[in-house]
């Protein structure tokens, strides 16, 4: 690879490729041992750069030279590799950089392939991008049981395998399993594969131990080398179940990312080609897609939302010392609805920990303590709890009729009715028994932490924690600090959301917080246009090309109606001349409509008659272009209206809020890198939100 290509990546971290000549009884000569490691524990995995790529070229030469009966590569203790180096893919402005990149991998990976001695990959660790490419170009592949992550993350990101990933696989493992690993996994919030499951299908030969997963490998090895052990491998289907694997892609393509990830439909494309290209064209194939994929901004945006992900929310803007968080050994939940029930079950599951949950009557705290269980014994079903786990957790969940029954909890957060002067009754309640350092948490979506805190002797322990649901599932968790939240309550938030699995960002005390306020305002605008006279299929598919995981009308039914125009109200009080008030959908809430949609019998979404009948459209409809831009604007003024505010501490922030609780697609690198690429934030508001070059090709 030229000097000029490695110099794009000065921050790579170097996986070296080493070789050593092993004794392998049974060999008719040494095995070539290439061992990759980047020098850094299990905590920074090994990945390939351009000066990764080329000490495995140099290692392959050295093994290659002296003539050995077999060549394996295995990884450092617990990772094999996990892709290529992307610290550098911001940097490329010339598709002849990108086209090099791109070649150079196939063109190491491919001299495993094409050897004319076995070749085997020991997979100890973690597998994932690059590292499983790799992988699959040797000939044999042996995991051990207790590997790790074995997954095709690239789609999440707006790419795709483009190191063989695309045309191995599926002549491996057939393409409907290989639409799954490639495309469904990724899109689906990047699931991976445990190597038992990766093994059922195929990806590996032989699955051994761990204790000593090196030695027994390389015992296989020998046995496959010498013919003694053969290794079987279904024949792979291809002309109609092939097309119907293309057609499945396409459909979850096009239900997942509306088609607006280029990379994404790319995949497909060479997955299709892969059922009768030979080696050199699915290559040339794919090296001409990925260098094309690397000077998109979608590529880079999709990687700035990775970094958000992967660091950002790791270390959280504004978070106080650690030091100061408080140990809890006890929760309490006040409230056992399903809200109240979810939460419960995620405190007591990640923090094992006793949880008491309340209510006004025991039958509403039977039935929150039922669904708990019930939840915990789905949980093992699935095979997620052991049963001596199942017992232990149910026994750390109870309910009380009694507040006292909180007197020895460290954090008790409510989930009660969204109404102030209810949540500032609880708070009243709850202060006569626990303790002043005692947390009082607050699920809110929209009101206040500091009003809510005003009346209480210790407003200094109250915090928001705003979880969004389902609970088990959004990664995001809103920590608001109010106005008297001192340092210690908001630490100690933080070390719970933290031990909670959830990626907290810190937020002000400001209507809505971030999530909401800016769906809330979008939603507004969707709205209004329908009022307005645009017909509603018009205004729901106006976001569209975006690739948004749901169109406005049915996030409005997810979120639900009521709960939605709740949270307007809200905003209109604060804000009232940005957020309007429609007096269509308080009809629509007040029929107790759940949705605009129905199936009309056959399969087909339309508007429920009897909601067409209530609303009452003006006479100005808008295209869909026009919605959609009205909507792009009135998300641009809100952003900068919020960081101006300083609800959030930087533009990342907003970002990192709705890729995680909004599910804003990867691709898209958030609200601001895209306002910005679209030109829309500086139309609206005379100025970008992120440097050039940000989350988009350099200029």
């Amino acid at each position: 690879m030229s000097d000029d290509v490695t110099a794009l990546f000065p921050d790579e971290v170097v996986t070296r490729a080493h070789t050593r000549l092993v004794d392998a009884p049974g060999l008719p000569g040494k095995l070539a041992l290439i061992t990759l490691d980047n020098g850094h524990d299990h905590t920074r995995p090994s990945t390939f750069g351009p000066a990764g790529l080329a000490s495995l070229d140099a290692a392959l030469d050295e093994a290659f030279a002296a003539e050995p009966a077999a060549i394996a590569v295995t990884g450092k203790p617990f990772v094999f590799a996990v892709g290529a180096d992307l610290s550098g893919i911001g940097r490329i402005t010339r598709r002849e950089d990108a086209l090099t990149i791109a070649r150079t991998g196939h063109d190491v990976f491919r001299r495993l392939t094409e050897a004319t001695i076995p070749t085997f990959a020991f997979v100890n660790g973690a597998a994932m991008g690059g590292g499983l490419e790799l992988a699959l170009s040797c000939h044999y592949r042996t995991a051990s049981k207790s590997a790790g992550a074995i997954a095709f993350p690239e789609c999440y990101l707006g790419l795709f395998p483009g190191w063989g990933g695309t045309q191995l696989l599926p002549n491996l493992i057939g393409a409907d399993a290989a639409v799954t690993v490639i495309i469904e996994n990724a899109l689906s919030q990047n699931r991976t594969l445990d190597p038992v499951k990766a093994h059922g299908l195929g990806i590996f030969d032989e699955l051994l131990d761990s204790a000593d997963f090196l030695e027994e490998s390389v015992r296989w090895a020998v046995r496959v080398a010498g013919g003694e052990q053969q290794v079987q491998r279904p024949e792979v289907e291809r002309g109609a179940a092939w097309a119907d694997a293309v057609r499945r892609a396409s459909g979850i393509v096009a239900a997942r990312t509306q088609s607006a990830s280029p990379a994404v439909t790319k995949a497909v494309e060479l997955i299709e080609l892969a059922e009768t290209a030979d080696l050199d064209t699915g290559y040339a194939a794919e090296t001409e897609a990925l260098a094309d994929a690397l000077m998109t901004d979608e590529l880079r945006a999709g990687l700035y939302s990775f970094d958000l992900v992967q660091k950002r929310a790791k270390r959280p803007a504004g978070a106080p010392d650690k030091s100061l968080a408080r140990e809890v050994g006890k929760v309490g939940v006040v409230g056992a609805g399903l809200m109240a029930g979810q939460l419960a079950l995620l405190f007591v599951r990640r923090l094992q920990v006793p949880v008491v949950i309340t209510d006004v009557d025991q039958d509403r705290i039977d039935q929150g303590v039922a669904y708990i269980h019930g939840e915990i014994d789905k949980l093992a079903a699935k095979g997620r709890l052991s049963p001596d786990a199942v017992n232990r957790l149910k026994a750390l969940v109870t309910g009380s009729l009694d507040k006292s029954a909180f007197a020895d909890a460290d954090f008790v957060i409510e989930a009660v009715f969204e109404e102030m002067s209810v949540k500032q009754q609880v708070f009243g309640e709850l202060e006569q028994h626990v303790s002043p350092e005692t947390v009082l948490a607050t699920n809110t979506s929209s009101l206040s932490i500091g009003e809510m805190a005003a009346k209480l002797d210790h407003p200094e322990r109250v915090v928001g924690f705003h979880f969004f649901n389902p609970v088990a599932v959004l990664p995001l968790l809103e920590v608001v600090r109010g106005e008297r939240t001192d340092d210690a309550a908001l630490a100690t938030a933080f070390k719970v959301g933290k031990q909670l699995k959830k990626s907290c960002v810190l937020v002000s005390d400001a209507p809505a917080f971030v999530v909401n306020r800016l769906l809330t305002r979008f939603m507004g605008e969707i709205i209004a246009a329908i009022d307005e006279g645009t017909p509603f299929d018009v205004a729901d598919r106006a976001l569209t090309p975006l690739g948004l995981p749901m169109s406005p009308l049915v996030l409005l039914q997810l979120v639900g109606p009521a709960v939605a125009q709740h949270v307007n109200g809200t905003m209109h009080a604060a804000y009232p001349e940005r957020f309007g008030i429609s007096e269509n959908l308080q009809r629509f809430v007040d029929a107790g409509k759940a949705a605009v949609w129905i199936d009309d019998g056959s399969g087909n979404q339309v508007v429920d008659p009897e909601v067409a009948a209530m609303w009452q459209q003006g006479d100005a409809p808008s295209t869909e272009e026009q919605v959609r831009d009205r909507a792009l604007a009135a998300l641009a003024e809100e952003a900068r209206l919020m960081l101006d505010e300083g609800v959030v501490a930087e533009a990342q922030d907003l970002d990192l809020c709705m890729i995680l609780g909004a599910g804003w697609p990867f691709w898209l690198g958030g609200i601001t890198p895209y306002l910005d690429r679209s030109g829309v934030a500086e139309r609206v508001t005379g100025q970008r939100f992120l440097a050039p070059g940000v989350a988009s090709v350099p200029a």
